[in-house]
C-alpha cells in the first residue's frame, strides 16, 4: 500500500514538471527572440545619442537634414539652413547623414 502512495506521489511530480516545461521553454524563446535583441538595439540608440557632438550632421526621424549647433540633456539644436535653427529631441535624431539610421523605422520593428 506504501509503494501505491510513492508511486502516486513521483507521477504527480514528473506531471507537474511536464506542465511547467512548455511555458519555460516558451519564455526561453521569448527571450532570445524578442528581449535580447530590443535591449541590444535599445543601447545601441542610447550610445548614438551620447555620443553626439557640435558639428555633427545628422538627419532626424522626420527626415530633416541638419548640423548640430548646440546640446542639451533632452535636446539638440540643428541648422537646416542659413540662419534657420530648429530645437528636436536627442531621440528624434535617427542617425548620420550618409549613413545607415541607428534608430530604426517603426515598421522595422
Amino acid at each position: 500500500m506504501n509503494d501505491l502512495f510513492a508511486m502516486s506521489g513521483q507521477l504527480q511530480g514528473t506531471n507537474l514538471l511536464m506542465q511547467v516545461l512548455p511555458f519555460a521553454l516558451i519564455l526561453g524563446i521569448f527571450y532570445f527572440l524578442i528581449l535580447r535583441p530590443m535591449k541590444a538595439r535599445q543601447k545601441k540608440i542610447q550610445e548614438f545619442q551620447e555620443a553626439l557632438k557640435v558639428g555633427d550632421k545628422i538627419v532626424t526621424t522626420s527626415g530633416i537634414y541638419g548640423q548640430i549647433t548646440r546640446l542639451n540633456d533632452k535636446s539638440v539644436q540643428v541648422q537646416i539652413a542659413d540662419k534657420v535653427r530648429i530645437e528636436v529631441a536627442r531621440a528624434a535624431v535617427g542617425g548620420y547623414q550618409g549613413q545607415e539610421p541607428v534608430v530604426a523605422e517603426s515598421g522595422n520593428v
